[in-house]
């Protein structure tokens, strides 16, 4: 069975987008089979990877809307990962769903099915606390948390850490914490060193190793519609994000093992 991992924060600009491409393009680089679903209007996900939102046949709207099966909107990327992708017409589907009794469960029952197939599905969540958020909060097994390391990060994470909370405890008590991601990280600025330093403090077994630093390479790649390690496999972005694959890997593992 593969693990759903919802990529959210409810902060815009945060690298929630380049989180998505580049693990995914980690993972498939590590022979995972890795689904992308870019569940954020803004197709951002999609760009990255190198498909034009106004050119594709069929969009998460209709996979939402139950039009035609998600086999039929996958798309095989140059990063070694398949993709649902996303244009505007997403907003159309958020708005159908708003008149469904069972909304918040669309997700779910579209994912369930063919999680089998593959070894992760990453959720590319937009960047508020909507309808289509909660859809991938209640279909996710785990949701993993980049966080800037800049003033309000703090307080922005509460918020969404009591979200998730809530849908644990209500809707889907597998839900947890996959781990919190510092990105677009400068060890120069003495603020982003006493962020990080607070969401150590705060949550030292959620706080990822590996640390995402700002790096040109990596902010170049999605204008290119490539994940960095395919744009340049040698940027401190495209290492930074096959260690945090690697860590992810190893926690799942040791998960494993504890259990046994």
């Amino acid at each position: 069975m593969g693990k759903i991992i919802a990529i959210t924060n409810q902060k815009g600009g945060v690298g929630k987008t380049t989180t998505s491409i580049n693990l995914a393009a980690s993972f498939a680089a590590m022979k995972r089979k890795v689904l992308l679903f870019d569940l954020d209007s803004q197709g951002n996900a999609t760009v990255g990877c190198g498909v034009d939102g106004k050119q594709i046949h069929y969009s998460s709207k209709q996979v939402l809307a139950q039009e035609i099966t998600l086999q039929d909107a996958v798309i095989k990327t140059n990063g070694g990962f398949d993709l649902i992708a996303t244009n505007q017409d997403l907003i159309v589907a958020e708005m159908q769903l708003l008149q469904d009794q069972q909304r918040d469960q669309r997700l779910k029952n579209i994912l369930d099915p063919i999680a089998a197939h593959y070894d992760y599905i990453l959720i590319d969540c937009p960047p508020s606390l909507s309808i289509l958020t909660v859809n991938a909060l209640i279909a996710a097994d785990s949701v993993l948390i980049p966080v800037q390391c800049e003033y309000f990060a703090l307080e922005g994470l509460s918020g969404l850490l009591n979200t998730v909370n809530q849908i644990r405890d209500t809707v889907n008590h597998k839900l947890h914490i996959e781990g919190l991601l510092r990105t677009m990280y400068d060890g120069r600025n003495r603020l982003a060193v006493d962020v990080s330093a607070q969401l150590l403090a705060h949550f030292p077994d959620r706080v990822y190793r590996t640390v995402i630093p700002r790096n040109v390479r990596l902010a170049e790649a999605p204008s290119h519609g490539a994940p960095a390690l395919h744009y340049d496999e040698k940027s401190q972005g495209a290492i930074a994000y096959l260690a945090l694959a690697g860590e992810i890997l190893r926690r799942k593992e040791a998960k494993k093992h504890a259990r046994a």
